[in-house]
């Protein structure tokens, strides 16, 4: 009945989510940043949610250990943001985030994971992810870098920046990489940037499924790669598209 609560103890990098205390007054909803959380580990997911529910400003909206899990609970009730994991059993977390982006254009989606190769990091951000966080970021900094999301930023942990700025210094665009691909090949390239599937790049083309793949495999041949994701993370590194 109304006295104080006592919530389970979890961490989240050092921060300790064990409080007793009253029920926190709610916010205005114009005021609040709502959060969904993908993360198979429920020691870290229940501890991001009490580090977000327990912070001014923001509420955790979802928690799911899949993405299967999470597909028709945030459709029917998107938040603002949703931090994903990579490694979820099932479906991956990229691969939710070329879901997430089709069915909700608008969802603000950070990564939030153990892995820093270059392979994931392009995969990630060619699907639609607006940032990339290490799982070892601070509680401030991650909810700092909710805050710059939502704003309209792209956060991502020092170690990934560096990765990202050392491949655009290894690969130079030659001068006439962009003449190589048609027009109609270019613009493919660029809609699969965005997270398209070759469907929907299709209907926002006016163009059938086959065309689509008769145009993606000059696409291969031309940047020498052998699948959509080494097309996109490749026309990237050249500057073919941003």
């Amino acid at each position: 009945m109304g006295g104080p609560i006592t919530i389970p103890h979890h961490v989240y990098n050092g921060f300790t989510t064990t409080r007793t205390g009253s029920t926190p007054k709610p916010q205005p909803d114009t005021d609040i940043i709502s959060v969904a959380i993908i993360e198979d580990q429920a020691e870290l997911r229940d501890g991001l949610a009490f580090l977000i529910s327990g912070t001014e400003g923001f509420c955790c909206r979802h928690c799911y250990g899949s993405i299967e899990e999470a597909l028709d609970g945030i459709d029917k009730d998107p938040p603002d943001v949703a931090l994903v994991d990579i490694g979820l059993p099932g479906m991956s977390g990229i691969e939710g985030v070329r879901l997430f982006k089709d069915r909700l254009p608008e969802l603000v989606i950070l990564m939030l994971t153990v892995y820093k190769d270059d392979e994931r990091i392009f995969q990630a951000i060619c699907a639609g992810a607006s940032g990339y966080l290490l799982k070892k970021t601070p509680p401030s900094r991650l909810l700092e870098s909710v805050r710059e999301a939502v704003a309209g930023g792209a956060p991502l942990s020092p170690e990934v920046a560096r990765r990202v700025i050392q491949l655009f210094r290894q690969y130079r665009p030659p001068e006439q990489s962009q003449e190589r691909l048609a027009p109609q090949e270019h613009r493919l390239l660029e809609l699969l940037g965005d997270g398209h599937h070759y469907k929907t790049a299709a209907d926002e083309m006016g163009i059938s499924l086959h065309t689509v793949k008769f145009y993606m495999r000059n696409v291969y041949s031309k940047l020498q790669v052998h699948s959509k994701s080494e097309a996109v993370a490749k026309g990237l590194r050249l500057g073919l598209i941003r």
